[in-house]
């Protein structure tokens, strides 16, 4: 007797063929959502949100379109996964990334069709991905010896990043704020030293960076405007007991005068704080809570500066930057380590004033000012500018660099091809058709570019046969260029890990023999 059912009344199961089915096209549709705003002419996505505010996001950014979706299909969350990866370890490529496995399910899937079974087309493809690396790995230029060469290059990746991104059109002013940003970390990853404020107006070109700390907080009244040679205390305490604030007690007294001394007692005790603060030989203190009247005044008269309600984000970072600790007990001020500047002054951005710690402890410190037009504006040149100095923190790292244009997808493209002619057997076809996914990647620039893709790519690909090549495309002249004068470069840390991620988000779709979706759980009547 046959098992009719083993799951629950609303599960459902797709199988074999079916099962490939949904999983290939949930893939294309999530990469045809994206492809369009892949290269320099590239379109924007607007997002809207179904919460309170119907919040709208402009953008670009690969990883922040896929990100924001809500997605049924279980196959077009792998590539949202993989795009999600690739801004976290990259930086950039995230629509790269989506394409490329994208089309490389849009080959497999003729393949399929072909009879040619999914783990044969898998062995192709990694077959062909290992030798796509090992192409671009003869062609990578390395500079890392000659600085003034180095930074040329960085100054051109950034460029290349953000041609594609709201601010291509100031590009230059942005890739040398981004590049001497990179510089000055002096190797390390973490951009936690970099510090991004976003004022609304001005334009996109008034933009700029600031070496040491700005602190987004107005200065309290009274107090010293400038201070030189700071010492500071970062702090995360309370400074407000100057009134009586026990939670949940009463105090009984039997007349006013006892109440006067309560709050006597109570000025007393928060009078003591400030003077084991003080006695720390501090001019500057910075406390993550509010500081009431009272302490600011005793703070105030004795010529220190005291600024309240740092938010978390800024003191961490304070402290950072000024080489400080956050402290919360003031009794044994040997152990409390200090924060040092040369500077703290008030400035004003637009209408604002904020306070700026110039010479700080930490040399790699610096903050950059983005002035727009409008929030959306904004938000999105910082999503750029934050992709811009993460590929160029990696590039600092590892300093191979390719150059861009669909160039590396064309040399990869060239050696898969001859790699598909040498090699016996059905995986050949499979090796085939990861390097016509390949070209699909300059094809697709051309055509967001409105240009004649067929008829270019073609171009392109007589001009690879050629040794020592460097064509690419010239979306701005709309014809077939030289790259390596147009100074289109691309870090080749992002080019291996979209090759590689792309191909295994795609072998990991190709698996899929079965969908099941479980049944969704019944809410018991609760009455």
């Amino acid at each position: 007797m046959a098992v009719d059912r083993i799951f629950k009344d609303e599960a459902s199961e797709e199988k074999g063929e079916r099962a490939r089915m949904a999983s290939f096209i949930g893939a294309m549709a999530i990469a045809d959502l994206v492809k369009t705003t892949l290269g320099p002419k590239g379109m924007d996505k607007i997002l809207q949100s179904t919460g309170r505010g119907r919040e709208v996001t402009v953008t670009n950014d690969g990883a922040t379109i896929l990100k924001s979706l809500h997605i049924d299909n279980p196959a077009a969350k792998v590539l949202v996964d993989i795009s999600k990866v690739q801004d976290d370890e990259v930086g950039d490529g995230t629509t790269s990334v989506v394409v490329l496995a994208g089309e490389l399910l849009r080959e497999a899937e003729k393949l399929v069709a072909a009879k040619i079974h999914p783990m044969t087309i898998i062995s192709g493809y990694r077959m062909a991905a290992e030798c796509a690396r090992n192409a671009l790995l003869h062609k990578v230029i390395d500079n890392k010896e000659d600085a003034e060469k180095f930074k040329s290059d960085l100054m051109k990746i950034a460029m290349t990043t953000l041609s594609s991104k709201i601010l291509s059109q100031d590009k230059e002013h942005f890739a040398k704020l981004a590049v001497d940003a990179v510089i000055r970390l002096k190797g390390s990853t973490n951009l936690e030293s970099i510090q991004i404020i976003k004022k609304p107006g001005g334009s996109l070109k008034e933009s700029f960076l600031d070496e040491g700390f700005i602190l987004d907080k107005k200065i309290g009244i009274g107090q010293p405007k400038r201070i030189e040679n700071a010492k500071i205390l970062v702090a995360n305490t309370a400074m407000d007991t100057d009134k009586v604030k026990i939670y949940g007690a009463r105090v009984r007294v039997d007349s006013m005068s006892r109440v006067a001394e309560i709050e006597t007692a109570e000025k007393e005790k928060m009078k003591e704080k400030v003077q084991k603060i003080i006695a720390h030989g501090i001019n500057c203190f910075v406390n993550r809570q509010l500081i009431y009247n009272f302490p600011e005044e005793l703070f105030a008269d004795a010529g220190i500066l005291a600024i309240e309600h740092a938010d978390f984000d800024g003191i961490e970072r304070l402290a950072l930057v000024t080489g400080g600790e956050i402290a919360s007990t003031f009794d044994n001020p040997e152990s409390v380590k200090l924060g040092h500047c040369k500077l703290i002054e008030e400035i004003m951005i637009g209408e604002d004033k904020l306070i700026h710690f110039s010479g700080v402890e930490l040399g790699e410190a610096c903050t950059i000012v983005l002035r727009g037009a409008s929030h959306h504006v904004l938000d999105e040149a910082e999503r750029s500018l934050h992709d811009a100095l993460c590929v160029l923190s990696q590039t600092v790292n590892d300093s191979r660099v390719l150059l861009g244009g669909g160039w590396p997808e064309m040399v990869m493209a060239k050696d898969v091809d001859e790699l598909a002619q040498k090699t016996p057997g059905k995986k050949s076809h499979a090796i085939e058709a990861f390097s016509r996914a390949l070209v699909a990647i300059p094809t697709i620039i051309a055509d967001n570019a409105g240009l004649d893709s067929a008829e270019l790519v073609a171009q392109l690909r007589a001009e690879h046969q050629k040794e020592g090549c460097t064509a690419g495309i010239d979306v701005i002249s709309g014809s077939v260029g030289d790259v390596a004068q147009l100074g289109i470069s691309e870090s080749f840390k992002v080019k291996q890990a979209v090759l590689l991620s792309a191909t295994e988000a795609a072998e990991m779709i190709l698996r899929v023999d079965e969908i099941i979706t479980c049944a969704p759980r019944k809410r018991e009547n609760r009455m």
